[in-house]
């Protein structure tokens, strides 16, 4: 076992595909494959395992994920450490992502990376805003986003953009009760629209169900979906309609089959912010990824930049 070897695995496992780190670590996935395989091979354990979806980790897998991600972070400790003397960002970060935008930034972000960071190592997990705070404070993630956070002394939370949510319903003909597709729509009225939602624990169906409690209104709720691209599938096929920002809507790209209204009185403002350990000391790295991230995410479709700058 080396330690590219577990860099790979790790990869795979934080990503549960083989497809996805490839696109990460920017090598072909058969290349990928063989190299998980001989270290399968090597340890005389089966680590993963694959299904249609991806791939899971079995008990053996699980361990040694555990192992592997404090060995690599001791190792970029220690990279970082040699590197700050010098302020050269050399190392590996690894980024927390919620879905909504991780599909906007993945690409834009390993392209800023290769860019600006030739000589740092990239690793890219997605979870809820709730789940991504937990591996911060607990160091398996070192730089996250995450919205509408709660204070927590573990974190050092900066505001980055701030976004409205607004009612998307299919664009079919009908499927809107008001003619005027684009016209605002109070919040006492959202319970007259069947709501495909996300899980409980999901940072705008908190904020969602917070408001609807302070208006005393009561949700229609049809379908609990965790994943936002399938929900956007969901709204298209008639099955219902969605509370979601509007820049999921552009990434999702199928805006021309949906109708998106704003949501007012009160309106539904959701914020993006950026968080850090605030226990680590800051490395050069951590300073330009999240110059980087700060940068890509005032950068996507319906942001609102908040005024105040990262540390």
């Amino acid at each position: 076992m080396n330690f590219k070897q577990l860099e790979y695995f790790v990869h795979v496992a934080e990503l549960g595909s083989f497809s996805k780190a490839a696109l990460v670590l920017d090598i072909a996935q058969p290349a990928l494959s063989r190299q998980v395989r001989s270290l399968e091979t090597d340890l005389r354990e089966t680590l993963l395992l694959r299904n249609g979806r991806g791939v899971v980790l079995t008990e053996a897998g699980r361990r040694l994920y555990e192992h592997g991600v404090n060995i690599l972070q001791a190792l970029a400790q220690a990279e970082q450490d040699m590197g700050a003397s010098r302020d050269a960002p050399l190392g590996r970060i690894t980024v927390g992502l919620p879905p909504s935008v991780g599909r906007q930034l993945t690409l834009p972000l390993i392209d800023g990376f290769q860019r600006r960071l030739p000589l740092a190592r990239l690793a890219i997990v997605e979870g809820l805003s709730s789940h991504i705070s937990e591996w911060i404070a607990t160091g398996r993630v070192d730089l996250g986003l995450l919205y509408n956070p709660e204070a927590q002394p573990a974190l050092e939370i900066t505001p980055v953009t701030e976004e409205a949510l607004c009612l998307v319903s299919p664009a079919a003909a009908g499927a809107c009760k008001d003619s005027d597709t684009g016209a605002a729509l109070p919040l006492r009225e959202l319970p007259h629209w069947p709501l495909i939602v996300p899980e409980r624990g999901h940072a705008i169906r908190k904020l969602l169900e917070t408001q609807a409690v302070l208006a005393g209104i009561k949700l229609s709720i049809a379908w609990e979906v965790s994943s936002i691209a399938a929900i956007v599938d969901l709204v298209r096929a008639g099955y219902g309609h969605a509370v979601l920002h509007a820049s999921a809507v552009a990434a999702s790209g199928h805006a021309d089959q949906l109708r998106v209204r704003p949501l007012v009185d009160p309106k539904l403002n959701s914020m993006l912010c950026l968080a850090v350990s605030a226990h680590k000391r800051t490395s050069p790295l951590m300073r330009q990824a999240t110059r980087l991230l700060t940068e890509l995410v005032r950068a996507l479709p319906q942001s609102n930049a908040v005024s105040s700058q990262p540390g």
